[in-house]
């Protein structure tokens, strides 16, 4: 089952995919879980210098020249990551995907919906995730939690709040248009509650119950 986990910078995604991924193995211990990231991916040298360059403060990348890179890495973690841990029966949790490749290209970059979505049905072959945990939190909030928790920030977390709040909004439109697929959580709650709540929520979900079950 592949779930991924979205939201803005300083929602606090990272902290809760670990979280969760031990909340997962004690509740389902016969179930195996593979933790990965966008850009780049679990174990994998090429996809890890795409992400180095996109996020490097000194990149100075077109928004058509970025969208190029993530896109290149995301079909290498498809294929050498996502796609043989699905076949194999596996979770996969996936800090960021493609709903953060729309929300900030093609709202926050202003490339546009269309374009950025024609261009990820070329790289991800249907490879749409089977559930999307969303971390809501207000840009305002997300800034106030990087300010206070980072030594340094990448050239994305570096944005003014004009940019973040169209990602905001770019992330709404998406869970608009697909309401079944996202799992809206309140990221202001500590990670425990938030794991608990994710996996009671997932547990109402009949595809979920159906995978957990399965051996």
């Amino acid at each position: 089952m592949f779930i991924t986990f979205e939201g803005l910078d300083g929602s606090g995604k990272t902290t809760i995919v670990k979280e969760f991924a031990k909340k997962l193995k004690e509740r389902f211990p016969h179930k195996e879980i593979i933790e990965t990231r966008e850009p780049g991916g679990k174990d994998l040298v090429e996809a890890e210098k795409i992400r180095e360059i996109i996020l490097d403060k000194s990149s100075d990348l077109s928004p058509i020249a970025e969208a190029m890179l993530y896109s290149t890495s995301r079909r290498i973690h498809l294929e050498k990551v996502i796609w043989p841990a699905l076949a194999d029966g596996k979770f996969v949790l996936c800090d960021r995907y493609i709903d953060s490749f729309y929300a900030y290209q093609g709202y926050a970059r202003s490339l546009g919906y269309k374009f950025v979505k024609d261009l990820t049905n070329l790289i991800i072959d249907g490879a749409i995730p089977d559930l999307t945990i969303f971390l809501d939190i207000t840009p305002e909030d997300a800034k106030k939690r990087r300010d206070n928790s980072r030594l340094f920030n990448d050239r994305l977390e570096n944005e003014n709040l004009e940019f973040h709040h169209k990602v905001y909004q770019g992330y709404k439109h998406l869970i608009k248009e697909d309401p079944k697929r996202f799992v809206i959580i309140d990221a202001l709650q500590s990670p425990s509650k938030i794991c608990d709540e994710i996996i009671s929520k997932l547990l109402s979900i009949p595809e979920f119950l159906e995978f957990v079950t399965k051996n």
